[in-house]
């Protein structure tokens, strides 16, 4: 039976396109209460009572965030993986206890890309770590830092969350 899709085309886009990632804002799968969805954009997350996002800042220029397309037409199997990598400069027992914290939880995050758009993980199932390092390098302009991979398989390409006005109010999510 074949799938029943819409295509809509797309038209040359001439705006300017930053990469990288600007900070990511994590919570533990667990105290997101709801998700809205409304015209392919997420325009409501809803919290449980007192639970908020975390913020995680990390250096320009060391965060990124990389979703990959899984086919395999003999067995049917089409999902979407996505890694975000972040990169927290000098090894310290506050980060360290973090990475802990990061690597053991169901999550769901928000990443705030370079061009200012939101894109949320964890939608149909919750994001985990998959690889993390700390190093302290060997020469002295070696970085010394904590790397950690959180990783999202989806049904689809993550939503963009609408912010602002018209959807989630992030100051009232993160805290």
């Amino acid at each position: 039976m074949a799938c029943n899709q819409t295509l809509g085309g797309l038209v040359n886009d001439c705006a300017k396109s930053m990469g990288g990632i600007r900070r990511v804002f994590i919570a533990n799968k667990d105290d997101v209460a709801s998700v809205t969805v409304s015209e392919n954009k997420i325009t409501a997350i809803t919290m449980a009572e007192s639970a908020k996002f975390k913020s995680y800042y990390f250096r320009k220029g060391t965060g990124s965030y990389t979703s990959t397309l899984n086919v395999d037409q003999a067995n049917g199997v089409n999902y979407v993986g996505t890694d975000v990598v972040l990169q927290f400069t000098r090894m310290e027992t506050t980060k360290r206890i973090e990475m802990v914290a990061l690597s053991v939880n169901d999550l769901v995050v928000i990443v705030e890309d370079n061009n200012g758009v939101y894109w949320f993980l964890g939608y149909d199932n919750p994001v985990n770590a998959s690889a993390g390092d700390g190093q302290t390098g060997t020469a002295m302009t070696d970085g010394n830092r904590y790397t950690i991979t959180l990783h999202d398989d989806a049904e689809e390409w993550p939503y963009e969350v609408l912010v602002g006005e018209e959807g989630v109010d992030l100051d009232t999510l993160v805290g």
